[in-house]
């Protein structure tokens, strides 16, 4: 089996019409989409974000 990683780069907010063309292109099968969570610093305190994501095919040759 040969597994392959992607990144989809993402902005604010993830774009679902770009992702689903996206993974429709793929020519394998998605076994799992991991978001890149970052952190990010306030004046009142700490959250998380993402600024892409991960993923990953297995591949069908």
């Amino acid at each position: 089996m040969i597994y392959r990683v992607h990144k989809f780069q993402v902005g604010k907010e993830i774009d679902e019409l770009d992702l689903e063309r996206y993974l429709n292109e793929l020519k394998g099968e998605v076994v799992s989409i991991i978001p890149n969570i970052i952190p990010k610093f306030h004046m009142m305190g700490a959250t998380a974000g993402y600024d892409c994501l991960l993923i990953i095919e297995k591949d069908t040759e």
